[in-house]
């Protein structure tokens, strides 16, 4: 992406929702942070309660929905920050945009973001927001990405500056949705993929009283998942662009596992819950490597 990493462990979006924390998630080591999910307008997000921890199966479910104070708030708070190190911003839509308008909304989100990222997250992928995983269908994809990369242009040559746009996707998608995708991130020169946001799928936790509850499971159960796509993604891709592996990284062992899956980074989150910062540097030693141009 023309980017050199300091390290390969990242903190992954969904933690610091409105950018108030970024110097001092810093400070715990990070290679990259990733803010966000932030959307044109503040919107609450879904009634609470809306975030159980699954303690036994060191497992979350969250149905969070994208709650966030709009990007133009964070953007504010993003200048004003020290960190000089990799901001990715993740953007979504808001709730309350029809689905067959949520291009304008990411249009909105790059541009408002552009000037301060490292790179732009799209994301399409949370299984909060009604209908969102319909723009992974394939001709919806192709007009949403199709359009980001046109205003990507834009803003290059308006900016003087390029900055790399990327797409995270589902765990829960089936070979031939991935080649679809695969496909899609080729033919319109997207510059990254994450994989993955979390799962609707409750393996590995259909014991715990709280399996039933509605949302995305994310944490150890899901780290197969997402490492599968992982290895489906980098057979398809061949290197064109680079994998970056979220999903139940727990220990050096898990991130190294990624890596080997084809991953070029990992981020963290669920993991960083329930392991504490410990894990940051667990991860980075295990991955120690100079940083690799992607």
């Amino acid at each position: 992406m023309g980017l050199n990493f300091p390290n390969r462990v990242g903190l992954a979006a969904g933690l610091d929702k409105n950018a108030i924390a970024v110097d001092g998630l810093a400070k715990l080591g990070f290679g990259f942070i990733e803010v966000g999910t932030l959307t044109p307008l503040p919107q609450k997000g879904n009634p609470q309660p809306r975030l159980f921890r699954l303690a036994a199966q060191n497992a979350i479910i969250n149905r969070m929905g994208f709650n966030n104070g709009g990007i133009d708030a964070a953007m504010e708070r993003i200048q004003q920050h020290r960190f000089q190190g990799i901001l990715g911003i993740n953007i979504g839509k808001n709730a309350i945009t029809p689905i067959e308008r949520a291009t304008d909304d990411y249009l909105i989100g790059l541009e408002k973001a552009f000037p301060c990222a490292s790179y732009v997250t799209v994301n399409i992928s949370s299984p909060n927001t009604k209908n969102l995983r319909q723009l992974q269908g394939e001709s919806e994809l192709d007009g949403l990405l199709g359009a980001l990369k046109r205003r990507q242009t834009e803003l290059t040559q308006h900016h003087g500056r390029y900055v790399p746009l990327v797409l995270k996707i589902a765990p829960d998608l089936e070979p031939p949705q991935l080649t679809q995708i695969s496909d899609a991130l080729k033919r319109h020169r997207i510059d990254g993929v994450i994989a993955t946001n979390t799962t609707l799928g409750r393996n590995g936790v259909e014991m715990n009283p709280l399996c039933s509850e509605a949302g995305g499971l994310s944490g150890r159960p899901v780290f197969e998942k997402s490492t599968a796509v992982v290895k489906a993604l980098a057979l398809e891709l061949k290197g064109e662009l680079p994998i970056i592996a979220a999903g139940g990284i727990f220990s050096g062992a898990d991130a190294q596992a990624k890596i080997a899956a084809g991953a070029t980074l990992v981020q963290l989150y669920s993991g960083l819950i329930y392991k504490g910062p410990a894990l940051v540097r667990e991860c980075c030693t295990a991955l120690k490597s100079p940083p690799t141009p992607l």
